[in-house]
């Protein structure tokens, strides 16, 4: 008690910026305090954070307003059609400057049959044995042992719970000794993120004027895989369409009907496989068009560290697609993926039938230079020249008649995508922080792959957005077996700190 009435007046009192403190320094705040952010962390993944769920989103929004409560800063709920956005901010004595940290606090879904754990909710720490397995072993060893390679296994421990503690427990150590940043602090936390974040766009132009700051840092994703400190400069934007072809009114047997009820697996295989070649390049005229790499752009991406032979290895593969001609350089091109297929019935289940549907949805990954809108008409003029009318509804019995080949095609786009100059003022502060913690540049990319809501607030705000990612590449994000190393975990703590001791003028 004594312990936390110290930090909470640490807290309210700690007004003045102190000299920027140097690695070792650093250093010492980390080791004092991430213990104490692990209990912040595993408090944190306890809650479950599915936002098809608003009840649980609920005790997430109340936990991070009583969290940041006690720290000082003001809290305020920006209400929207549906699950609101939490503003958190930290005014600083002087201060001239803000910067805007963004986090979500929601999760990917859980197949709980698939985790190796009795609950993806109550963390557990696990070790890997000889043979390459990941055990369980007790939480407590951590209060007199110390691995880096030891792994925090829940859902959202890396994705994006674990940043929001590190944040937290970074805030906490320089309260400890009147520490603080020279700038404002404001924090936007996204229950939604993992739904597309659907109302964040016009919120952000609702609250545009509380949202004012002039840069952006996100705390999300993945280091390079060389888990090297990083810095990414950008993300795509994602858009979707959703396909259905159709058979038969209802579902036919397969010996009656086969020969004569056109398949609507096969239609919708035969049009799916013409929008792409054999070397995984989309055929689609103009797909790709406004991306031209320059050579100083193309050096950019050489100079990130990928390991293609590792990466292909990890992934099972013994080809790639050829969009570019390295990884780096394939992420900077839109993309069109088949996220999943469905018809009739498959295992048990299984029938001796013509269904009456087939369904596949697309995710596109959007780049700067790449406006949906007009992925979409290209993508829609390709249909209808494989003969298909398409439809933006199920067709009638008359339609059916009419049209001997029919696609229904809805669209969605959840957000566009950024780019941050990395000539700008803001990458060259974060290149300034990094070689002050590390005595080194980060690995620097272009654009991510992943998607994150952030183009709303670099348009409506006219504001440079950079990504601070902190935890390992290979944390299973999205998946069963989620997990943040502890080493990512206790660096990301040193890297918060030193974000926020570095002066913004």
């Amino acid at each position: 008690m004594k312990k936390l009435t110290f930090l909470l007046l640490s807290v309210l009192c700690f007004d003045a910026f102190a000299q920027q403190p140097n690695q070792a320094k650093i250093e010492e705040l980390t080791e004092k305090s991430w213990q104490h952010g692990l209990s912040i962390l595993t408090d944190l993944v306890s809650m479950p954070n599915d936002a098809f769920y608003p009840e649980q989103i609920e005790v997430n929004i109340a936990w991070c307003e009583n969290q940041f409560d006690q720290r000082g800063f003001s809290t305020e709920r920006l209400k929207t059609a549906g699950i609101p956005l939490l503003l958190v901010e930290k005014k600083q004595p002087g201060a001239t400057k803000t910067a805007l940290f963004y986090f979500h606090v929601d999760g990917q879904a859980v197949d709980r049959s698939k985790w190796f754990q009795p609950d993806p909710y109550i963390p557990v720490l696990k070790t890997q044995n000889t043979k390459g397995e990941w055990e369980i072993i007790p939480m407590e060893k951590l209060k007199g042992e110390y691995n880096p390679d030891w792994r925090i296994y829940a859902r959202s421990s890396s994705d994006d719970k674990g940043p929001i503690a590190m944040f937290l427990t970074g805030w906490d150590a320089l309260a400890e000794v009147g520490i603080s940043p020279n700038y404002h602090v404001k924090v936007i936390l996204d229950f939604e993120e993992e739904q597309g974040s659907p109302l964040l766009p016009k919120a952000v132009i609702d609250y545009k004027d509380k949202l004012v700051a002039d840069l952006m840092l996100i705390m999300d994703g993945p280091r390079h895989t060389s888990n090297e400190p990083t810095l990414s400069y950008g993300a795509r934007g994602i858009s979707e369409i959703t396909l259905t072809t159709y058979g038969p009114k209802l579902p036919q047997h397969s010996g009656h009907y086969g020969n004569y009820a056109p398949n609507p697996g096969f239609l919708l295989a035969q049009l799916l496989a013409s929008m792409k070649d054999s070397e995984g390049r989309v055929t689609i005229p103009g797909y790709y068009d406004g991306i031209n790499l320059s050579e100083s752009e193309k050096a950019i991406l050489t100079a990130v560290p990928d390991n293609e032979p590792a990466i292909k290895a990890r992934l099972g593969l013994g080809r790639t697609d050829q969009v570019g001609k390295s990884y780096q350089e394939s992420i900077q091109y839109p993309s069109l993926n088949i996220k999943g297929m469905r018809s009739g019935w498959v295992g048990p289940e299984a029938r001796t039938i013509v269904p009456d549907i087939a369904l596949a949805e697309l995710d596109i990954r959007l780049v700067p230079e790449s406006d949906p809108n007009r992925l979409f008409a290209l993508i829609e003029k390709h249909i209808q020249g494989q003969g298909f009318t398409v439809l933006d509804h199920d067709p009638s019995d008359e339609e059916r008649m009419n049209y001997p080949k029919i696609v229904k095609m809805t669209k969605l786009i959840s957000y566009q995508a950024f780019r941050t100059s990395m000539d700008s003022d803001a990458g060259a502060w974060l290149r300034k922080v990094m070689n002050r913690a590390y005595g080194k540049d980060p690995v620097q990319i272009r654009i991510s792959g992943g998607s994150i809501p952030i183009s709303p607030f670099v348009d409506a705000l006219g504001i440079p957005a950079v990504t601070i990612p902190t935890v390992n590449a290979d944390n299973n994000q999205h998946s069963p077996n989620e997990n943040l190393r502890l080493g990512n975990y206790k660096d990301g703590i040193y890297a918060i700190i030193s974000v926020l001791t570095e002066s913004l003028n």
